[in-house]
């Protein structure tokens, strides 16, 4: 496993956040860390540290993006 941090923004009400939890742990990813960075303009900012199968964190970036009114802002290794 590889462990990378993902920047994502998405909608700031209720179930977002536990809809994104769920698409990590559907896809094989496991949270290892979150911290919410800010709020603005409807939006959340967040940086979501993921442990993902493999080394290529292509499949959970495309897993995050489909979710509605959620986009991976960047992804950075975590070593």
């Amino acid at each position: 496993m590889a462990i990378f941090r993902f920047q994502i923004a998405l909608p700031d009400r209720p179930g977002s956040l536990g809809a994104v939890a769920s698409a990590i742990g559907f896809a094989g990813g496991d949270i290892r860390g979150l911290v919410v960075l800010r709020s603005e303009n409807g939006r959340g900012i967040d940086d979501v540290t993921i442990a993902i199968p493999g080394q290529d964190p292509s499949d959970m970036t495309n897993v995050l993006n489909a979710i509605g009114g959620v986009d991976v802002i960047s992804v950075t290794p975590v070593v």
